[in-house]
């Protein structure tokens, strides 16, 4: 199926490439040295439209569709997956938000994200459940009348109105950035599908903790977080969605999400063939150009034609998700994060192959490039769960 961008997608894409190399490559090492968060880097790109691209303009963004949303993860991501990544992940909530959050929620939180004041955070993953969201520990409970005598009397008046979240979370992004956050927690404590709920908080309040992990391989310049959630409160009015059908919902965007990080990835790789077939131009051995021996043509041929391929499968999910075609949507995008993940983590080794020596040091972003693409093969369920979700299609 052949597939064409517009002239608008394709408007959106040069101008986002040119903040790319206009604003974020030249600080991405830097950023990426500091284990910066870039929280000046996205005030700009949301005066770009940039930040939470497609949610409507009533809430301040651009209305974007899904491919078009796609370009802009992918083009932030060639420019560098830290501090680009960093821009595209700032939404990661809006979705539920929007297709479920109260109106007040919407007036309330989507024009400060979209500003770029603030991103949002979702807290699913735990310690011991990744790919397993239904066996999720955290428990929310709803408080009773007079159950806590320790509590101040005001407290106590709002007993019976709130729930009351107790657990753990773990690798959540902008868990310690974001002013906002959708905690999924169990409702019901028989366990499954059944009884998970999503809860809006903010998170400068008593009983949210998180804590940066600063030790990752690669995407430093993102904020990644472990939560600790000790008797947090939540106002009745802050469910999100309908009470216990919180997993069914969370499903809804796990085809979005999935499609995303084949954006993502086809960035990264795209940035770092770019990097190759610079390197391969300039770097001679034995008095020619390294670009003109046949071994490093056909690494670059094959890099950039996994890329195109990674490419198309990506914006063929971004046109099923915004047909609303559910089925379609859920296989394509497995499929598309799946081959655009695994090309990635290959295409980046072999750019770092074609610099040598010099690809193995931080003077070349290759290196860079080669550690931040492996996430890709793991978050938002890992190659192994696609697969599992591709079968399931088939059989």
């Amino acid at each position: 199926m052949a597939f064409q961008l517009s002239a608008e997608q394709r408007a959106i894409r040069e101008a986002v490439r040119e903040f790319g190399e206009s604003e974020i490559r030249p600080v991405a090492q830097e950023y990426e040295a500091d284990e910066r968060y870039p929280h000046e880097l996205l005030s700009e790109a949301a005066d770009l439209d940039f930040v939470a691209p497609a949610v409507p303009e009533a809430y301040g963004g651009a209305g974007m569709d899904t491919v078009s949303e796609l370009l802009v993860t992918e083009e932030l991501w060639r420019a560098d997956p830290g501090i680009g990544g960093s821009i595209s992940a700032a939404r990661f909530g809006t979705e539920m938000l929007l297709e479920y959050g109260d109106e007040w929620m919407k007036e309330e939180w989507l024009p400060k994200i979209t500003a770029g004041e603030t991103p949002i955070c979702t807290g699913i993953s735990e310690p011991a459940h990744g790919s397993n969201v239904a066996g999720m520990e955290t428990r929310a409970e709803k408080s009773e009348a007079g159950s806590a005598s320790d509590r101040s009397s005001a407290a106590a008046e709002k007993d019976g109105d709130e729930w009351v979240i107790n657990g753990q979370k773990m690798w959540i992004t902008n868990g310690t950035v974001a002013d906002v956050a959708i905690i999924m927690a169990r409702t019901k404590p028989e366990g499954g599908h059944d009884g998970i709920s999503a809860f809006l908080t903010p998170t400068d309040v008593e009983g949210y903790d998180a804590t940066r992990i600063d030790n990752k391989l690669g995407i430093r310049a993102q904020d990644t977080a472990e939560i600790v959630l000790d008797d947090l409160r939540v106002p009745e009015e802050n469910v999100v969605g309908v009470l216990h059908e919180g997993f069914y919902q969370l499903m809804e965007f796990f085809a979005p999400a999935r499609a995303d990080v084949g954006a993502q990835a086809v960035g990264v790789a795209q940035a770092a063939l770019d990097a190759a077939v610079e390197y391969a131009g300039e770097r001679e051995q034995f008095d020619r150009k390294i670009g003109e021996f046949q071994a490093i043509r056909h690494k670059l041929a094959e890099m950039a034609t996994a890329i195109e391929a990674a490419r198309s499968l990506t914006y063929r999910a971004g046109a099923a998700i915004e047909a609303g075609d559910p089925e379609r949507a859920t296989r394509l995008a497995s499929m598309a994060k799946l081959f655009a993940s695994e090309h990635a983590v290959d295409v980046t080794d072999e750019a770092l192959q074609v610099h040598g020596g010099a690809g193995y040091v931080s003077d070349h972003p290759v290196e860079r490039f080669y550690r931040d693409a492996r996430i890709t093969k793991i978050y938002d369920g890992t190659s192994e769960i696609q697969k599992n979700i591709i079968a399931d299609h088939l059989l």
